[in-house]
């Protein structure tokens, strides 16, 4: 009886503090243009079974969910922590399910108790009669954190970004079915643009294709409900046109997340995936016009071959390391800046060539892998630094040059398809099978910002 009393209370206090107004929740005008001050970074936390995601601006933070009840938010804490994370401004709960909230009462109690707070909690005001629920609940009370109810149209104040619910509407969708009516994000910064469905499914991603169409900016994709089969529907996809996708579920996932319908829609848009499952951790850096996404471990984005990839377990502390790099901008990007203001001597595109490519290895292509190799050339006269550039095929494949790599004046470099240790003149892309097309193929070089500095086609 005291449970139903508070849970009473608290939903009442969600409708009397956020009402069904939109806009932004703090009452603060609506910024006409954000601006984009140091960038933004989007943290795919590996939490196994469930999903949470850090998004970390110049000087704020949103936490959307944290993991299953099983794990009682350690896994968020710990990421939260390694990373300096002092305060939550928005913990954002897209719905009650326990491996969505499973640690949010931890949350909560933690930056409430041992750090800097938690500035506001979000809810679709959708309750649940779990135990997880509950103490979500208590927790909020106990630490009298501001809450609100959160619909289609409301607007989260975040320096540097735009932040907006697009759902669930007003009515509920589905008969207030919970996962229907998860607090969808989009977060647009610059060019950039990151959509995060809760578990919407159905009808909650029918609601998103007809109320917005093709007007949703969506970059990256978090695919709907840890990529069930029910979710990442082809008239989402076909909208949205996500340049990549993140799944969130364990490699051995008990519900067979992901189904290989998803994967199949994927593949057939040919959209790189990343999973926590294989590569752990995922982190995404946009300056506005460019993604870096960087991952724990190296493993296949071809939605068809993600479960060739090896399972990492959460616990895994392997820091993340950049992998690929995507342009945003539809224009001419302009040469970076000098120290004095005017234009690079050099570039990478005036000095920088490929001298070799040898594409058929010698005997099979599968068993020499290391055989297959690229090499290039610095002909300028001070060294280039290719920390964060990649290399890429016409199919989509990509090779991040690691932190550190650079070419002094005439020196040249090899690049291995293979597995090998790195070295000065030698690198090892690492990859289980051959990568360049015998018959012929394009090879193209990007610099740290996405724009392409070299590209060769070959037959």
């Amino acid at each position: 009886m005291q449970r139903k009393t508070l849970l009473a209370l608290t939903l009442v206090f969600i409708l009397v503090v956020a009402g069904c107004t939109n806009g932004p929740l703090d009452g603060t005008p609506t910024p006409e243009q954000p601006s984009i001050p140091d960038g933004l970074s989007i943290h795919y936390i590996n939490t196994g079974l469930g999903t949470s995601t850090l998004i970390e601006g110049a000087n704020e933070t949103i936490l959307i969910d944290s993991g299953d009840w099983q794990d009682d938010g350690d896994h968020v804490l710990d990421y939260l922590r390694a990373n300096g994370i002092a305060r939550i401004d928005h913990l954002v709960s897209t719905h009650p399910d326990s491996d969505h909230i499973g640690g949010q009462a931890a949350v909560i109690e933690y930056f409430e108790e041992e750090a800097d707070g938690i500035g506001a909690v979000y809810d679709p005001g959708v309750p649940a009669t779990t135990r997880t629920y509950d103490r979500y609940l208590d927790a909020i009370e106990t630490y009298d954190v501001q809450l609100y109810q959160t619909r289609a149209g409301d607007e989260l104040p975040f320096a540097g970004a735009d932040v907006r619910v697009l759902s669930p509407p007003e009515p509920y969708l589905a008969n207030e079915e919970p996962n229907e009516n998860s607090i969808v994000l989009q977060v647009e910064h610059g060019q950039a643009g990151f959509l995060f469905p809760g578990d919407a499914a159905e009808a909650g991603e029918e609601y998103l294709v007809n109320e917005y169409g093709n007007s949703m900016n969506v970059s990256a994709l978090l695919a709907g409900h840890h990529g069930s089969k029910s979710s990442s529907s082809a008239a989402l996809l076909d909208v949205t046109t996500p340049a990549v996708t993140v799944i969130s579920s364990p490699y051995d996932s008990q519900y067979g997340h992901p189904h290989e319908e998803v994967l199949a829609r994927l593949a057939t848009r040919a959209i790189p995936t990343y999973w926590t499952g294989t590569h752990g951790d995922i982190v995404m850096r946009s300056n506005g016009s460019a993604l870096t996404i960087a991952t724990q471990r190296e493993a296949p984005t071809e939605p068809a071959r993600l479960r060739d990839g090896e399972p990492i377990d959460p616990e895994t502390n392997e820091p993340v390391q950049p992998r690929t790099v995507i342009a945003l901008s539809t224009g001419e990007a302009e040469s970076p800046a000098g120290p004095d203001g005017g234009p690079e001597t050099e570039t990478g595109s005036e000095t920088l060539s490929i001298t070799e490519i040898n594409a058929d290895a010698e005997g099979t292509d599968r068993e020499n892998l290391n055989d297959e190799t690229i090499t290039f050339e610095h002909t300028g006269s001070e060294p280039l630094d290719l920390s964060g550039w990649t290399v890429a095929d016409d199919a989509g494949a990509t090779y991040t040059f690691p932190a550190g790599t650079a070419l002094a004046p005439d020196q040249e470099l090899t690049l291995h398809t293979g597995s090998g240790s790195n070295s000065a003149t030698d690198l090892y892309w690492g990859s289980p099978q051959p990568v360049w097309n015998n018959a012929g193929d394009t090879v193209i070089m990007r610099d740290g910002t996405g724009t392409v500095v070299l590209e060769e086609d070959y037959s």
